[in-house]
């Protein structure tokens, strides 16, 4: 088994059952290659981290800004928990140190790595949750995703991309983007989705994510920046 006394000082978690924490950093495809033992992937983890992570940020909203209303919320929840704040948090963490692939999937640094990174997060969630209860994996959301609200908030980052793309389309250029599916990969539990969004059927930038709505996000947010009207 690694040692995973390193990445559990960097996240100021010590497991009672490291068996989890192994499993949190475990992917699918790994397994594929070793075959036989009693590991398991992460992805049953992930599911349980993503509730958690919902409900302890819900809970945090709800709480901070009485005076908000549910689609604002819900649009700061999104904000901070999106597939682009994990990554941050993977990278911040460096669990791709500790990260358990295959020989294929490690040589990988695009945007497959990209959804694995992020995804472990979640799962690392699920086991502390396991390993310790809510108020540890509270802890470790409030350090690692709610110290970001403020940003959020100041910068406006949980506008609505889409919507300020399209108001900024009509009235600079008066056209009505556009987004059509460019890819789809991945089992239907674990759908990818590439998508791009155009202008008069001129590409003006994609984005990806887990959902077509996360993915046409992405998109507009990048067509934002590539027009310079962010």
């Amino acid at each position: 088994m690694i040692d995973y006394t390193e990445f559990e000082n960097t996240i100021g978690v010590k497991f009672n059952n490291i068996k989890l924490l192994e499993t949190a950093l475990t992917h699918r495809s790994y397994l594929n290659e070793h075959q036989g033992g009693d590991l398991e992937h992460n992805e049953r983890l992930e599911y349980l981290g993503d509730a958690v992570l919902e409900l302890v940020t819900t809970h945090y909203l709800f709480e901070e800004f009485p005076g908000e209303n549910e689609g604002v919320l819900t649009s700061y929840r999104s904000a901070i928990v999106n597939t682009t704040s994990l990554l941050d948090v993977a990278e911040k963490l460096k669990v791709n140190d500790f990260l358990q692939l295959s020989k294929g999937e490690s040589k990988d640094t695009g945007r497959a790595r990209t959804f694995i990174m992020a995804n472990s997060i979640e799962a690392i969630i699920g086991a502390i949750y396991l390993d310790q209860g809510y108020e540890a994996s509270k802890k470790f959301i409030a350090d690692n995703f709610l110290s970001k609200i403020d940003e959020v908030v100041e910068k406006s980052l949980w506008q609505d991309s889409k919507s300020n793309f399209q108001e900024k389309a009509q009235e600079i250029l008066k056209i009505t983007p556009n987004y059509e599916v460019l890819e789809e990969a991945g089992p239907d539990h674990d759908k990818r989705f590439k998508i791009g969004v155009f202008l008069n059927n001129k590409l003006v930038a994609e984005g990806e994510g887990v959902s077509k709505q996360e993915a046409e996000q992405e998109a507009a947010m990048n067509a934002l920046k590539a027009k310079q009207w962010a």
